[in-house]
């Protein structure tokens, strides 16, 4: 199942919805016991996404805490623009932006104690459009 490819169709029915929680970035060796929500692969390491609390029953280090928010609207992987669209608005609202995309979905990570801020730029960009 393909998803939505234009633009002004992803912006006008985006839906951020806030999960519940923090989320912290962690780099460990392996995944064994982590439990993560999202990983990535680098040279460095590998990066997990975990809830700040599992993070911290594990005593895994982190510095940066975030509330994620998901775009409801099911956007295509080759989609133009959202990505972009999103981050300009958040980064004009001086809200920093950590960006995954999953098949269906795109989650962004903004700082902890901005979910609600951060969920009003994206409202109010989602009916004014591109």
């Amino acid at each position: 199942m393909s998803g939505e490819t234009d633009l002004a169709t992803l912006l006008a029915s985006m839906e951020p919805e806030l999960r519940p929680g923090e989320y912290v970035y962690v780099v460990v060796d392996d995944l064994d016991g982590v439990e993560p929500e999202a990983t990535v692969r680098e040279p460095e390491g590998l990066s997990a996404v975990l809830t700040r609390e599992r993070a911290d029953a594990l005593g895994l280090p982190y510095d940066y805490v975030a509330a994620w928010i998901t775009l409801r609207v099911h956007s295509a992987l080759a989609a133009v623009g959202l990505t972009a669209a999103v981050s300009r608005a958040l980064a004009q609202a001086g809200l920093s932006c950590n960006v995954i995309a999953g098949y269906h979905h795109d989650h962004l990570l903004v700082p902890a104690g901005c979910g609600e801020e951060a969920l009003a730029v994206l409202r109010r960009l989602s009916s004014r459009g591109p």
